[in-house]
């Protein structure tokens, strides 16, 4: 799996997650064997989207999973987004993705 870095884009803001610089180790996130679970849709709340590159940022980071067949997000700028999860990942593997992409799921 090859790591681009990604340029800070004119219009983002600082609170921009996908633009800002990583301050975190890189690293590759594996889930459970596809065996072990089944095909569902799975919604979670992600705070720190701002936009569009980010949006692409985490679906991204969602789709390099294995056994993800969909996501879709709902982008609420600086809110509360949904991003829409169809497949047979765990759930613990799709929080390390989104965590690691450089965004957080919102407390429930």
């Amino acid at each position: 799996m090859t790591t681009e870095s990604r340029p800070t884009l004119p219009m983002a803001s600082t609170g921009c997650s996908c633009c800002a610089p990583s301050t975190t180790n890189d690293r590759e996130v594996s889930s459970p064997p596809s065996a072990e679970l089944s095909t569902r849709t799975t919604s979670y709340a992600v705070e720190g989207m701002t936009c569009g590159h980010c949006v692409g940022t985490v679906i991204e980071a969602i789709k390099a999973l294995e056994g993800v067949e969909d996501v879709r997000i709902d982008l609420q700028a600086g809110g509360v987004s949904t991003a829409t999860v169809t497949g047979s990942t765990a759930s613990a593997a799709l929080r390390t993705a989104i965590e690691d992409a450089g965004y957080s799921l919102a407390r429930s």
